[in-house]
């Protein structure tokens, strides 16, 4: 039988309801067709609500107290990137690839470390560098993405961004990325930065080239297709941005803070100082956190944010059409999922942070290709912590690392899932106290709990699915709690000391 072939496709902060098949009012015709035609697992949840310990999970099947990136700037050790199911595919024959965004490793540290995606460090991986990075034999990226910069301008930088300067012109269009209407919401423009020079349709001209001519044909491959947006800023480019009108859009139904009814660590996180040097604590405070909007300012969010969700999904047709071209349709396995969502208005809240919210925990998931049933949905709780077994089951290749995810092949085939786990190491650099978070994610019910402190919230989410109400240590439901209060502590005991951060991000 010949091995299937993967295509990973993720985002990055695309929470779960914000799919057309979904039911919200994103224009998503190329995702929801892939629904159709495979399963989408409606109660997938990430393995952490950030950035790097996300990746660093999907990558190594592991959660992310063990692989060690156990927040955002911290470096993933390449000894156990390269263990991840890209290594291992690769050592199995597979021809592996990475485009766009990896976030394994910090962009902006304090010092080189000697990563490619570290700005200091990339000066010394010129536009003749394609890897290996990872366990990927050939990668073509991009810095972390520009979230609250321009691309950088080489000698630093990567493959984005020698695209992006190779005319000579590169300034111009970075003026031109910041240029643009701003409505009067947080973090919110009109990008006049032309669509051709944008990174989400570069990232999917990279992959299908190499699709079609960069790839060994003789080889299986595992392609990871890693888009930047639907990331804030919100700096949707015209025309995409003005795609959905803000008047439009679908507000969150419960759209304002009430800390006093939630666990202590909710209001820290929103109103203690961050810690750190002065730069750590400015992109903490003045990039991480945005304050209350109205509700004009949430739909020019919320409209934005959908533009950089369909112009993602314009992507992925191409990405499907070029799979039919090369003739690999009927034989690839295709993932599309996010590394984490964001709040968008849900409790008064938007972005990401500690308060694991269904919005921010909840990611789309995505699966076609062979043996995967169409049309099916399953409200199994899952993980893309799963993703890693699931292609180690397919391609019949062990994984090198101890998994802390499983295959969903049994789930696809109507096997049950009791129970999925997210877990987050905070130091006081981000908010200015430590936290060491876990979560349990039934079909119907959620537990958080900060481990150091003992404080909790948990969630019927049948009957509270806008979590409303606070049960935990209620009498009342303390079965529940003492049932969930297993599953979290049901985690393997290969837990590793913590790590300190090199940067922010």
């Amino acid at each position: 039988m010949t091995r299937p072939n993967i295509l990973l496709i993720t985002a990055d902060q695309h929470r779960a309801d914000c799919l057309g098949v979904a039911g919200r009012r994103v224009r998503t015709p190329n995702l929801d067709q892939l629904a159709q035609e495979g399963t989408r697992f409606t109660s997938a949840i990430c393995p952490a609500p950030v950035c790097q310990p996300a990746r660093a999970s999907i990558l190594t099947g592991q959660l992310c107290r063990t692989h060690g990136v156990h927040d955002n700037g911290i470096d993933l050790d390449e000894a156990i990137g390269t263990a991840g199911f890209a290594g291992t595919l690769a050592r199995a024959g597979y021809d592996t690839a990475l485009f766009g965004k990896a976030h394994f490793s910090s962009y902006d540290a304090r010092q080189p470390t000697g990563r490619p995606e570290c700005a200091l460090s990339s000066v010394d991986y010129g536009p003749d560098w394609f890897g290996p990075y990872m366990g990927f034999d050939h990668v073509e990226m991009m810095l972390s993405g520009p979230s609250n910069h321009p691309p950088q301008e080489p000698p630093r930088g990567l493959h984005y961004e020698h695209f992006f300067y190779a005319d000579g012109r590169g300034a111009e269009r970075a003026a031109l990325y910041q240029a643009g209407p701003r409505p009067g919401a947080a973090q919110t423009w009109h990008s006049q930065l032309p669509v051709n020079w944008h990174y989400t349709p570069w990232t999917a001209d990279r992959a299908i080239d190499w699709l079609r001519h960069g790839r060994d044909p003789d080889r299986p491959f595992c392609a990871w297709v890693s888009f930047v947006d639907p990331h804030h800023p919100f700096d949707c480019p015209e025309p995409w941005s003005r795609l959905h009108a803000p008047e439009d859009v679908d507000l969150p139904p419960h759209r304002t803070r009430d800390l006093d009814n939630r666990p202590w660590w909710h209001r820290a996180a929103l109103e203690n100082r961050p810690k750190g040097d002065a730069d750590e604590v400015r992109v903490r405070s003045e990039y991480s956190r945005i304050v209350p909007q109205s509700d004009q300012q949430l739909r020019h969010i919320i409209a934005n944010t959908y533009g950089q969700i369909s112009f993602i999904d314009a992507q992925v047709g191409r990405l499907l059409s070029a799979l039919a071209e090369i003739g690999a349709d009927g034989n690839t396995l295709v993932v599309y999922t996010s590394d984490h969502g964001d709040w968008l208005g849900d409790h008064g809240l938007i972005l990401k942070g500690p308060m694991p919210y269904e919005g921010l925990l909840r990611v789309p998931f995505l699966m076609r290709g062979p043996g995967v049933p169409a049309g099916q949905t399953c409200d199994e709780p899952v993980s893309t912590l799963d993703l890693a077994a699931t292609f180690h089951e397919v391609t019949e290749v062990p994984p090198a690392l101890p998994q802390h995810g499983q295959s969903l092949i049994p789930v696809l085939q109507g096997a049950p899932r009791p129970y999925a786990m997210m877990e987050w190491e905070l130091l006081a650099n981000r908010v200015g106290v430590p936290l060491s978070l876990r979560t349990v994610r039934t079909r119907t019910a959620k537990l958080t709990m900060d481990l150091q402190s003992g404080a909790g919230e948990m969630y019927d989410l049948a009957r509270d699915p806008h979590e409303m109400h606070n049960l935990f240590d209620r009498p009342a439901h303390a079965g529940v709690q003492d049932e969930l209060t297993a599953m979290l502590h049901s985690r393997p005991d290969d837990i590793t000391p913590n790590r300190q951060a090199v940067g922010p991000g």
